[in-house]
């Protein structure tokens, strides 16, 4: 039966409207009024988040992980209206969706092996040492515990594995934490879809309703209301720096401050070695424009800028850049707001004085055509704008002077989710003072390759220092992403009837 979208929010197991309303336009889907969500709406929900947690939060490991599993198999089994209501909400291609798909219950399926296996749990034991001089040192049990309901953000553009049942979802689940979803405004059909399938997955595994709820809305008012709720204990973002920070600040400001783990974006800075670009400069071209407008140029971990020795080497990578990014036709972006911010930036840039353009094709509409840009260390130096993200497939490459001047060029890096070394074995040397620097600046090192495309796994961090996001030790992707919506907690000389099901 195909999906009829209601436009509404999924609270405590019921589907539920609001007064207020916003419409939502796709492409060859009838307009649809959704649900405004607001403080009354997020009050119900946390509240029966939190009840929720008295039963949740102290499950098996076991049932978790099948609640998981079943979220899962009621995603696939809406696998073809999920896509093309997807595609439709989003612009984005059927196969880009399917695989995203593919990687969305994958995820659920990690974590319901990860908590199976329970080494994420820590547990530690120093045993009682009556007799030690000069005191004695009492029975110590630590081990990590659930903290309760957590608030997560969809992102605009990852539909599904960053949004309803992402990543973000999927840890705290495992580690038995309720969620309260705020719905991206962008793709609230797809949200919808897929809250119905976690909906029915609650219901087969009889878990308390208030495990999960969607709430939907455009307004600041809505995500406002869902971070300083004192019964929220941690929150989940991917988005712009923008509305990432002023969420951080809200919770920093609560009279009990909370953890705000957000992603906000980097520019992934790829840092090509003198080595690499004799032996391998048109190849590096074309395989940084492919990376650059993959998906429209709208991954957290497009390569935006390039630092590069000065010289024939560097031509040779920069013509081959080019002609791939003459063949790149515009692509249609998530939003039209996005689309246009996209054209702002690259106007924005190409009009700096010392900034040349390389290559620009006409954008109209939601849609967005590739960008290069070309500047030297000096202009990058003066002009701070230049480190900031432009959302979309626009590149600019950053002329040094020399090897030596590389590591300069990373020394003046803010924080970002990965950085990418292009080397060669004469650039062993080079690299090697480069990685200390480069550590420091971002979550994920990578060499001869490119940063699109994260892995899920246990060894993946995605995340990175402020301002890639809001803390740097934790990753939002991953088994070790579960860490954020847990705590240890040490329990002294306890009896083994009262200690959690973990450690008795």
């Amino acid at each position: 039966m195909s999906f009829t979208p209601r436009g509404q929010h999924l609270i405590a197991g019921q589907w539920t409207g609001s007064i207020n309303q916003f419409r939502s336009e796709a492409d060859g889907l009838e307009p649809l009024d959704v649900a405004e969500g607001g403080p009354v709406d997020v009050e119900q929900a946390v509240q029966a988040a939190e009840t929720a947690f008295w039963s949740y939060g102290y499950s098996r490991a076991e049932s978790r992980a099948v609640f998981l599993e079943t979220i899962a198999e009621e995603i696939e089994a809406r696998g073809a209206d999920l896509t093309r209501v997807a595609m439709a909400e989003t612009g984005l291609p059927e196969g880009r969706l399917n695989g995203e798909r593919g990687r969305t219950t994958s995820q659920l399926r990690l974590f319901a092996e990860h908590i199976r296996k329970g080494e994420y749990l820590d547990r530690r034991h120093a045993e009682a040492l009556p007799d030690r001089q000069p005191a004695p040192r009492p029975d110590l049990k630590l081990v990590q515990r659930p903290v309760g309901p957590v608030a997560v953000f969809g992102a605009s553009n990852f539909p599904l594995a960053f949004s309803t049942a992402g990543g973000d979802t999927a840890s705290a689940l495992a580690a038995g934490c309720p969620v309260v979803v705020k719905g991206h405004p962008a793709h609230p059909r797809t949200g919808e879809l897929v809250a119905q399938a976690i909906g029915v997955a609650m219901e087969r595994c009889e878990v308390d309703p208030g495990v999960f709820s969607l709430v939907q809305g455009t307004s600041h008012e809505l995500g406002s209301a869902l971070v300083t709720h004192p019964l929220i204990n941690a929150v989940g973002f991917t988005g712009s720096l923008r509305a990432g920070r002023a969420l951080f600040d809200q919770c920093a400001a609560r009279s009990s401050p909370i953890p705000f783990y957000g992603e906000l974006g980097s520019i992934n800075p790829v840092f090509l070695l003198p080595g690499a670009l004799a032996i391998r400069a048109e190849e590096i071209g074309k395989g940084w424009a492919a990376s650059l407008t993959l998906g429209a140029g709208q991954f957290c971990t497009n390569p935006g800028v390039v630092f590069a020795p000065a010289g024939e080497d560097l031509e040779r990578f920069i013509a081959a850049a080019r002609m791939t990014l003459e063949e790149s036709a515009p692509q249609t972006m998530l939003t039209g707001a996005i689309a246009n911010s996209f054209t702002t930036g690259c106007t924005g840039m190409a009009a700096i004085d010392g900034v040349e353009t390389v290559h620009a094709t006409p954008s109209e509409g939601r849609s967005g055509g590739p960008a290069m840009l070309r500047t030297t260390f000096e202009v990058w130096q003066r002009q701070g704008e230049l480190a900031h993200e432009v959302f979309g497939p626009s590149g600019l490459v950053v002329e040094v002077a020399d090897k030596a001047a590389l590591r300069e060029a990373a020394l003046s890096l803010d924080g970002q989710l990965t950085c990418t070394l292009q080397l060669e074995e004469p650039d062993m040397d080079a690299a090697a003072s480069l990685v200390p620097v480069l550590e420091r600046k971002a979550g994920r090192l990578l060499v001869n390759g490119f940063p699109t495309g994260v892995e899920v796994s246990d060894a993946m961090v995605h995340g990175g220092p402020y301002p890639a996001s809001t803390n740097f030790g934790a990753t939002s992707v991953g088994t070790l992403a579960i860490r954020r919506f847990l705590r240890p907690v040490c329990y002294q000389d306890m009896p083994k009837a009262v200690l959690p099901q973990e450690l008795s």
